[in-house]
């Protein structure tokens, strides 16, 4: 059973940073790519950033250069940094995790909310 818990969420205004993190537990073996994705009021959602078990990373465009996503293989965590926050960065923060062997799990989300 594997299970992925988010942390870090919180108020900022807008400009600030936060910090969030996913630990992931259970049988968590072989190739995979963990993943924050978010989800607004109102809107679909979206990856944000993704990073594979070899390091390559992906960024969706309204977020680079502002928002770095790190993982540590060995604690099997993944963070996401994000900087120069806006407004329009509010929304739940979910953390994934696809295991190629075996398929694509979720945390219950993390609330982030950029004041202006």
């Amino acid at each position: 059973q594997v299970q992925l818990v988010e942390s870090g969420g919180g108020l900022v205004q807008a400009g600030g940073s936060l910090r969030l993190s996913c630990a992931a537990s259970g049988n968590i073996f072989g190739g995979n790519t963990m993943a924050w994705y978010r989800q607004a009021p109102g809107k679909q959602r979206e990856l944000v950033a993704a990073i594979t078990s070899g390091g390559s990373t992906n960024y969706a465009d309204s977020v680079k250069d502002r928002f770095t996503i790190s993982r540590d293989n060995a604690k099997k965590m993944v963070a996401l940094q994000m900087n120069n926050l806006k407004p329009e960065d509010t929304a739940v923060y979910y953390c994934n995790l696809v295991l190629y062997s075996s398929g694509r799990y979720w945390g219950k989300g993390t609330l982030v909310t950029v004041s202006s």
